[in-house]
């Protein structure tokens, strides 16, 4: 083979390596949106055979349509937050980010919780 042949097709090789590195960078890190939701955390559990993850559902208040969220590993914090607000049935609202794709051992969902917030009970109840 010409040796000029082998120098192209190498840096044709690393070239669509780098992309692709690029564009799973970019799905792993990018967000599509952030947001709220608000309402009562229904469940919190630990899934997974060899990746475990946590996933949670959130009750908004719609009849048999739970919103589905997990949450990042390390974010300790969060979970601890989520697993007070499903002990004490207190609304809460749900900062998360949505990502454009999700990855089995990240999550089972889009969407991350990133803070919990509790939200105080009207003055009329």
């Amino acid at each position: 083979m010409n040796p000029k042949f082998k120098s192209i097709l190498k840096k044709i090789i690393f070239g669509v390596i780098g992309i692709l590195i690029l564009v799973f960078l970019f799905f792993y890190f990018a967000n599509y949106s952030s947001g709220t939701r608000g309402g009562i955390v229904m469940k919190i559990s630990k899934r997974g055979v060899l990746f475990k993850t946590h996933e949670g559902q959130l009750d908004v208040g719609t009849i048999n349509d739970p919103w589905d969220f997990s949450v990042d590993p390390g974010k300790e914090e969060v979970l601890e937050a989520l697993n007070e607000a499903q002990i004490s049935g207190e609304r809460v609202q749900l900062h998360y980010q949505e990502k454009f794709t999700k990855f089995f051992w990240r999550g089972d969902t889009k969407y991350f919780v990133t803070k919990v917030e509790k939200l105080n009970k009207r003055e009329s109840e």
